[in-house]
């Protein structure tokens, strides 16, 4: 019996296969590219963007962590130096960049301190126009150096012979909202003094200048500040942390000489361009916990007065908004104490 003889009801029950598997192709495609990005990624070279200059500290972790990343992932991952503006250069040309995973960005805090400090020149928002995937690392502080040449051997030294002698003090920095001078001027806001600011490129030329004796002090990362120490050509006076390091373990904390509400860390996070796809997020998150587990990279960051980070994306995300809204704080009490204004 032919289909057109048979009764209407039996007729629409043998039609369903027909229909359901019309339904099916016509919902593959849309749900096929979802499977077919995550099994793909990365599908080429990574490229690894950072704003600071080579042999620098945030230039030390991306190369301590890539080589595992790009063992894990199966894909090179090249390093691309894009300096300038504090961050600023290079943060925004990853904000920009396509979200398939294969741009990243390395940022220290002055992610959120360029725009607490310097919001007309950034061309960004910290939060909405980046994909946080986690924080690699985070110091114990910085260090507060002085050249030899300063008679000052504690923080309360170097503070009275700054409010004896107002104006005549100098530190270097590299931009404004840059850690080394979010470090400095915490100091004058803390005890109301006047010490001149001094602006290099990076922290690399202040070091050099620090050592030549052009400028008399400077907050550096431990990384940078102990061949500094080592060879004799700039004296720790604290520890800008809560906790003293054990690689100076002799100098103070900030809290320690007398100033309890003195507290700066620098941090190190990894980005991704806004609009990344879950999955992608979620594999790089699973790879650089791994990465961080490894003892070797551990026991390094430890030599170097690194602490590996280790947060969720989650965490990460609210850590960089509580951050932004404490940058923000301090440069308004920085301004109010007669710091450098807020462009």
């Amino acid at each position: 019996m032919s289909q057109s003889r048979l009764p209407r009801r039996l007729r629409c029950r043998a039609r369903l296969p027909v229909l359901l598997a019309s339904l099916m192709a016509l919902l593959l495609p849309t749900a096929m590219p979802s499977a077919v990005h995550a099994q793909d990624f990365p599908a080429k070279p990574i490229r690894l963007i950072e704003g600071f200059g080579a042999g620098g500290v945030v230039d030390l972790v991306a190369r301590l962590v890539m080589p595992k990343l790009s063992a894990a992932l199966g894909q090179p991952i090249v390093l691309e130096n894009r300096v300038g503006a504090a961050g600023v250069i290079a943060s925004s040309a990853v904000s920009k960049a396509p979200p398939d995973g294969h741009t990243w960005l390395i940022t220290t805090g002055s992610h959120t301190s360029n725009t607490a400090f310097n919001a007309a020149n950034v061309p960004y928002d910290p939060i909405k126009d980046f994909t946080p995937i986690t924080q690699i690392a985070r110091t114990y502080g910085m260090v507060h150096l002085v050249h030899p040449s300063i008679p000052a051997r504690n923080v309360k030294e170097f503070v009275a012979i700054a409010r004896k002698h107002p104006g005549k003090l100098n530190y270097g920095a590299a931009g404004v909202g840059n850690i080394l001078f979010i470090g400095a001027e915490m100091l004058k806001s803390v005890t109301g003094t006047d010490i001149r600011y001094v602006q290099y490129k990076g922290a690399a030329q202040a070091t050099n200048d620090l050592m030549g004796g052009h400028i008399d002090t400077l907050f550096l990362t431990t990384p940078v500040a102990m061949p500094l120490i080592k060879g004799g050509k700039a004296r720790p006076l604290a520890i800008t942390g809560p906790i003293r390091w054990k690689g100076l373990p002799d100098v103070p904390t900030m809290r320690e000489s007398g100033f309890p509400d003195f507290d700066l860390i620098g941090w190190f996070g990894l980005w991704l361009p806004p609009n990344t796809r879950p999955e992608i997020v979620a594999r790089l998150h699973a790879e650089v916990d791994r990465a961080l587990a490894d003892p070797d990279l551990r026991n390094r960051f430890d030599e170097l007065g690194l602490l590996p980070g280790g947060m969720s994306t989650a965490e990460f995300a609210r850590y960089v908004v509580q951050d932004l809204a404490q940058m923000r704080d301090l440069a308004a009490r920085i301004a109010k104490a007669g710091g450098l204004k807020q462009e």
